[in-house]
């Protein structure tokens, strides 16, 4: 049986694939701590889960509307009017099975063979192999610690060409934890401004899961509103990973694309997950922001376990559950069987060695860092963190 071609344009993403590897080694009995999946390790909150029940219990179990129930729709809104100031219509909001759907639409919808596509590294792992399937040309811009994981506005006039179509970009960032302030925005706005044939895609998803309270959307700038496409779920803010609902917010006509491009790989989203979805975006955010509350002190922990290892130089991030620290004080360096060349191979090490799952930096676009979840319990965290130092110490000069 002969493949298709498609497939060798991206590769599994390293955040499963560390998930793979990591249960594979747990089913031969193997204690692995987990600290490579952007997952809460918190349930769905009791009244998300009574309006599912309640869904079923309805018989809400039949084809729903491609684009999303319109009450569902109409909660987007109201979410997105009181937590962002955004004033947006149904007609502007596509529902799917998840915010990666909703970026798949989006890319598919917007990108030719060739266009150009530009985001800052680090980058979540999908957003480029997106772009290799639409057959577009992926155009990296690096980013560093000492500039807080942030591209200029002079890094995106510089980029910017004729051919350039979109540019993607997360505030909080997955894996850097990097928020984007409204000035730095209105700053990179300015560019944009020059560049009219740039649509921006704006991935919120860790929107709730911030530590300086600054999140600040690029819709809210009037000049780039009407090229912006909003992208955000459910999965990260409400523990809701297994619910599979994201949506957009698009101008009118790009919504209907992503729509009518929906209708041929999915259809609608899951009848109760909407339903519980209406629940969760219209009721108070207390359970969010213990949530949040949590990550906070566990971020500080991290952040003081990271200052006890030598080599590791990180900035505190500002939103998102990862830290980023920079190893390559490690490459070159040996145990005495292994020789860690790189990022990649101190992530197997560490998986192999200290029984530690984390992800490369290379997979977001920055070789010389790992990514380390801290969406665990304090005690896993603590355990993680403990098994790596002692692992990283046994690697000599």
């Amino acid at each position: 049986m002969q493949l298709s071609s498609l497939l060798n344009r991206f590769s599994e993403p390293e955040t499963l694939k560390m998930a793979r590897l990591g249960r594979e080694l747990r089913a031969q009995g193997i204690d692995i701590t987990d600290l490579s999946l952007g997952e809460p390790d918190f349930d769905t909150p009791q009244h998300i889960k009574e309006a599912a029940i309640k869904a079923i219990n309805d018989n809400w179990s039949h084809y729903t509307p491609v684009g999303g129930y319109l009450d569902l729709k109409e909660a987007v809104c109201a979410k997105l009017l009181r937590d962002n100031d955004l004033h947006y219509a149904p007609e502007n909001i596509v529902v799917s099975t998840g915010a990666k759907h909703s970026l798949a639409n989006v890319v598919l919808s917007l990108i030719d063979v060739g266009d150009e596509v530009i985001i800052p590294t680090p980058f979540w792992v999908t957003y480029a192999a997106l772009v290799q399937l639409a057959q577009g040309t992926v155009k990296l811009l690096p980013t560093t610690l000492q500039t807080g994981y942030k591209i200029t506005p002079e890094q995106l006039e510089a980029a910017i060409t004729p051919k350039t179509k979109l540019f993607m970009f997360s505030s909080p960032c997955n894996p850097s934890g990097a928020v984007y302030r409204k000035e730095e925005l209105a700053a990179l706005v300015a560019v944009f401004a020059r560049h009219p044939q740039v649509a921006i895609i704006s991935d919120e998803i860790y929107e709730y899961i911030n530590y300086c309270s600054c999140h600040e959307s690029i819709a809210h700038f009037e000049e780039v509103k009407d090229r912006t496409i909003v992208v955000n779920g459910l999965s990260k803010g409400f523990a809701m990973t297994g619910w599979r609902l994201g949506y957009i917010a698009a101008p009118a006509a790009l919504a209907r694309a992503c729509e009518k491009l929906q209708g041929q790989f999915t259809s609608g989203t899951n009848a109760i997950a909407q339903r519980a979805a209406i629940v969760a975006l219209n009721a108070p955010l207390d359970a969010t922001k213990l949530m949040v509350t949590e990550f906070t002190r566990r971020k500080e922990r991290v952040m003081e376990l990271m200052r006890g290892i030598e080599g590791f130089e990180f900035a505190e991030p500002d939103g998102a559950f990862y830290a980023f620290p920079c190893v390559d004080h490690y490459f070159g360096r040996s145990d005495g069987t292994d020789v860690i060349n790189n990022a990649d191979d101190l992530s197997m090490y560490l998986l192999n060695k200290a029984h530690v799952s984390t992800v490369t930096g290379s997979a977001f676009g920055d070789s010389r860092c790992l990514r380390l979840s801290f969406a665990n319990s304090m005690p896993n965290i603590e355990k993680g963190f403990e098994k790596i130092k002692t692992a990283l110490a046994k690697l000599g000069s």
